[in-house]
C-alpha cells in the first residue's frame, strides 16, 4: 500500500511561484509513475501533469505547459509540481497520485491507484 501525502499548498499572488511536494510513505516511488491533479471549486478533477515512473518523460496540460515542472529527486524520494507564473485561474486543490510503471500516457484519474489528500493551491489576483 502506498499512502501519498501532499504539501507545500497555500495562498500567493498572480504571478508568484510555488512548489508542491508529493512524498510517499510505507514504499518509495521507485517504478512508480506520478500524476498531478487538481480541482477547482464546481470543476471536475482535471490532469494537470505526469512523470513517467522511469523518469524520462513528462507530459503536461496545455494551460500549464512552460509554467509547471513535475520532477523527482530520488535522494528523498519526493515528487515535485514546481509551478511559476501562477494565475488565478490555477486556484484549486491539487492532489498527486502513483500507479506502478505509470507513463505519460496516462492522464485519467482511473489510470492511477494511489492518491493523496489534496492541497489547496490559492492564486489571488
Amino acid at each position: 500500500q502506498v499512502q501519498l501525502v501532499e504539501s507545500g499548498g497555500g495562498l500567493v499572488q498572480a504571478g508568484d511561484s510555488l512548489a508542491l511536494s508529493c512524498g510517499a510513505s510505507g514504499r518509495t516511488f521507485d517504478n512508480y509513475g506520478v500524476g498531478w491533479f487538481r480541482q477547482a471549486p464546481g470543476k471536475e478533477r482535471e490532469f494537470v501533469a505526469a512523470l513517467s515512473w522511469n523518469g524520462y518523460s513528462t507530459r503536461y496540460v496545455d494551460s500549464v505547459q512552460g509554467r509547471f515542472t513535475i520532477s523527482k529527486n530520488n535522494a528523498n524520494d519526493t515528487v515535485y509540481l514546481r509551478m511559476n507564473s501562477l494565475k488565478p485561474e490555477d486556484t484549486a486543490v491539487y492532489y498527486c497520485a502513483a500507479n506502478l510503471y505509470g507513463l505519460t500516457d496516462q492522464i485519467k484519474q482511473t489510470d492511477y491507484e494511489y492518491w493523496g489528500q489534496g492541497i489547496q493551491v490559492t492564486v489571488s489576483s
